[in-house]
């Protein structure tokens, strides 16, 4: 009796009024609470700030107009509804979910959809470095802006269609699994389980990390043949070419490995515990580290981007607003 008293003197309800079916959720101290809230609010924040910075960059320089700057764009895109969603994790740490059943499903539909997302992105930007090192010569008639908007089009809209097909169930009868109120949980089938996790993890990690690797062999051996003397003029012409889709590479590399990085934990995680279900009033630790990414991207462009710093310096000191600052020179 004592050990069930005291279990639920560590516990309380989310909703005290329906005290036969409500969830319980753990009590923490107010100065903790207070302290997670505000770091997830900053996080948020400071997620949502620096992508916007990177949409309205790229968007508004004519300059930035590039095929790889349109990824960056739509991967920016992403990161900024992770920096909006993450948000809903003030309410998901105290451990209930009080925004109803249907807020529910599109909520967990909104992260299926930015995972998807990111993860065809990031395909995307390594399959653009593949053209522009392993075939320099072709590069710019290969890879245009029209055709990068196109595919960037198509990364969007089938991940939608395929996120509403395997959360359809769900949509039709929001709150079916839940067990309790203030609970929020979608469910997919087995079957359904790990056709995705290969869809959404393994085989575009494996195309990913394959043209990566293809990648690094050539520009390692391209780095060679730029330390030999060449000193006829079209030489020079085709080193200095080279030299900035190398230094692309190296960029978006460090991007490419830092989301592999923050997002294995959480697809490993999928992998090893396949029972077709998602749970939204808990955030596992792995996580973090996928939203955590969100936030890293913009630092590394700030890093190892000067267009970067010089255009959030013209967008918070509102010169953007001047008439023709679309034609600025970033670069």
């Amino acid at each position: 009796m004592r050990g069930i008293e005291r279990s639920m003197g560590e516990t309380e309800l989310c909703f005290p009024q329906l005290f036969n079916t409500s969830c319980w959720k753990p009590k923490r101290p107010l100065s903790e609470a207070v302290f997670i809230n505000s770091l997830l609010s900053f996080i948020s924040l400071l997620t949502a700030s620096l992508n916007l910075l990177v949409i309205i960059s790229i968007s508004h320089f004519k300059q930035l107009h590039t095929p790889t700057n349109l990824l960056l764009l739509s991967l920016a895109v992403s990161d900024f509804f992770v920096g909006l969603t993450m948000t809903f994790m003030i309410i998901l740490t105290n451990g209930c979910w009080f925004l109803g059943d249907f807020m529910c499903v599109l909520y967990s539909g909104l992260i299926y959809l930015i995972t998807s997302t990111s993860v065809g992105t990031m395909v995307l930007i390594s399959v653009d470095r593949y053209v522009a090192i392993c075939d320099p010569l072709h590069y710019s008639t290969k890879v245009t802006v029209t055709r990068v908007s196109v595919c960037i089009v198509l990364c969007w809209s089938c991940s939608f269609l395929y996120n509403s097909l395997i959360l359809k169930d769900n949509f039709k009868n929001p709150g079916k699994y839940n067990s309790c109120y203030g609970e929020c949980v979608v469910v997919v089938s087995y079957i359904v389980g790990v056709v995705d996790l290969f869809l959404t993890f393994v085989g575009p990690f494996a195309v990913i990390i394959v043209t990566y690797m293809r990648v690094f062999v050539v520009a390692v051996s391209q780095a060679r043949a730029m330390r030999s003397q060449i000193k006829t003029f079209q030489g020079s012409v085709t080193v200095r070419a080279k030299s900035s889709e190398l230094k692309a590479a190296k960029t978006l590399g460090v991007v490419v490995l830092a989301f592999l990085i923050c997002c294995s934990p959480f697809y490993i995680s999928s992998l090893l515990d396949q029972s077709g279900s998602a749970g939204f009033t808990s955030i596992p630790v792995e996580s973090w580290f996928f939203y955590l990414n969100s936030c890293l991207n913009p630092m590394i462009y700030a890093f190892c981007y000067p267009w970067f710093l010089k255009s959030a310096k013209l967008i918070v000191t509102c010169k953007i607003l001047n008439p023709d600052s679309s034609d600025i020179s970033i670069l």
